[in-house]
């Protein structure tokens, strides 16, 4: 179902992911995001906790430690997959623009 489900990530969905290459508490993925989006991608709470979910629940994260109401999150390879999949995707979709629309930079 995760590939399905997950077949195209939204931009939240991708960074969450990506920041989640090291350990990271939800607090720190926040800022991770804005972070690593240079801040073009700011994620709250309400979003950033349903989606933790919901990638736990598919397999492509897993908790890694509990500290009181703080709980600190991984990336697994299922969702290293999912997220090199993804990349692919973005690549691929950047270089037919590239050719089509005959960008140079």
């Amino acid at each position: 179902m995760a590939r399905e489900q997950f077949q195209t990530l939204t931009e939240p969905m991708y960074y969450i992911l990506m920041s989640l290459l090291q350990e990271r508490c939800g607090v720190d993925i926040m800022q991770a995001v804005e972070e690593i989006s240079k801040g073009r991608v700011r994620v709250g709470p309400g979003t950033l906790y349903a989606l933790l979910g919901k990638f736990e629940t598919e397999g492509m994260i897993k908790e890694t430690a509990v500290q009181g109401r703080k709980r600190s999150y991984i990336i697994t390879e299922k969702g290293r997959e999912i997220l090199l999949g993804e990349y692919k995707r973005l690549i691929t979709m950047v270089r037919d623009g590239e050719f089509y629309m005959e960008v140079e930079e």
